[in-house]
């Protein structure tokens, strides 16, 4: 069985890597960082007019019409050089939900809009105190025809900037998910404070009136949306990582490289090489784990287990390498006009995102823990 990738991905590959390399530079990150909200809207339309944003999108929609495989790849590149887009919010989160999920209507309303750059959409996963989606602390109460929504969501990326937002609440014992227009009269923004600098907002309802044509699935199909878009986030941010470690680990072999120490490189220092093999190591398995997390939901087959795994060694590699490379590079690390604090100020933002390294390695064991009872085999103490 041939598992490299078609001639078709490594054209989209490559595409994505010239762009992404010719304008995220030290000098245009440094522009971007100056600016109010850390969004390059050229780039972000530049990958778009490259067809880049519609990858993933039916070509009905205005996309591509390829798998989420290869949406993987863009987001590799996008973590290589830390661009300020918004590709996994965007693309991955809200897009592919909505375009399984959403209504005809819906999905014309927002999906060519996405791929051709003029419209940007994004969704809620957390809530203060809640980071289980599925289990909303935002309340939903039938009215008339449509709904009235009230509560919080928090950290909810690029909300001042798109136009609708995927959100859950709960209505008596039953899931809902809305496409909710972020220019609803009950709605307001706050501004928060992200690690890497990622424009985050929390959205606060306030008795908001929403229709029944923005509603996008409830019950059992509005579960296996949020279940799903999980699984799509993490595995998304996963692949993201995979592209950031490499690049760190790149950056640092080749400062220690040029860096001279007792007339010598200190890439020649064994204790140096021990430090980045380790790294190299990390990277690899972290690499393994997401493509194996990416392929599954590609080809349609259960992939919470492997999604979950993915997410557990993103955080663990984000933090091991940072740390690394950090080390490694000394005082130059941490110097603001050098690029690696970038990078580990976002390495630690995807190691915390969507469930800490910590919290779902609990949750892997319970439900390993679970799986072994219910096939009647016993659990060792």
């Amino acid at each position: 069985m041939d598992f490299s990738y078609s001639e078709e991905q490594l054209e989209v590959r490559a595409l994505a890597r010239q762009i992404l390399g010719d304008q995220t530079g030290n000098e245009r990150q440094q522009q971007i960082d100056a600016q109010e909200i850390r969004f390059d809207e050229k780039l972000w339309q530049d990958l778009a007019d490259a067809g880049l944003l519609g990858v993933a999108l039916d070509s009905e929609r205005g996309g591509m019409g390829f798998n989420f495989e290869t949406l993987a790849l863009l987001l590799e590149e996008v973590g290589r050089t830390v661009a300020a887009v918004p590709v996994i919010p965007a693309l991955v989160t809200a897009a592919l939900p909505l375009q399984r999920f959403g209504s005809e209507a819906q999905k014309h309303a927002c999906l060519p809009g996405l791929a051709n750059g003029k419209h940007l959409i994004t969704a809620a996963l957390i809530e203060p105190g809640n980071e289980d989606p599925a289990r909303p602390y935002t309340g939903a109460t039938a009215a008339g025809a449509g709904w009235v929504l009230s509560g919080s969501k928090h950290c909810v990326p690029y909300a001042q900037q798109a136009e609708q937002c995927l959100i859950t609440a709960q209505a008596e014992d039953e899931l809902l998910v809305f496409l909710l227009p972020l220019s609803s009269p009950g709605l307001t923004l706050k501004e928060q404070a992200s690690t890497a600098g990622e424009p985050q907002y929390q959205l606060d309802l306030e008795s908001v009136a929403l229709g029944e044509s923005v509603l996008i699935a409830r019950g059992e199909q509005a579960l296996e949306l949020v279940q799903w878009m999980q699984q799509l986030t993490r595995a998304a941010i996963a692949a993201m990582a995979t592209g950031l470690c490499d690049a760190m680990l790149r950056m640092t072999a080749e400062y220690t490289s040029q860096r001279e120490q007792f007339g010598v490189p200190v890439a020649t220092f064994q204790a140096v090489g021990h430090r980045a093999a380790d790294c190299y190591i990390d990277i690899e398995c972290l690499r393994l784990v997401s493509q194996e997390a990416v392929s599954l939901l590609s080809l349609g087959l259960d992939a919470e287990q492997a999604t979950t795994i993915a997410k557990i060694w993103t955080g663990d590699v984000c933090h091991r390498v940072s740390q690394a490379s950090q080390h490694l590079h000394g005082g130059t690390g941490v110097d603001r006009d050098y690029p690696l604090f970038r990078y580990c100020l976002m390495a630690r933002q995807l190691e915390l995102s969507v469930g800490s390294s910590a919290r779902l390695l609990e949750q892997l064991g319970t439900d390993i823990a679970v799986s072994f009872t219910s096939s009647g085999l016993e659990t060792i103490d």
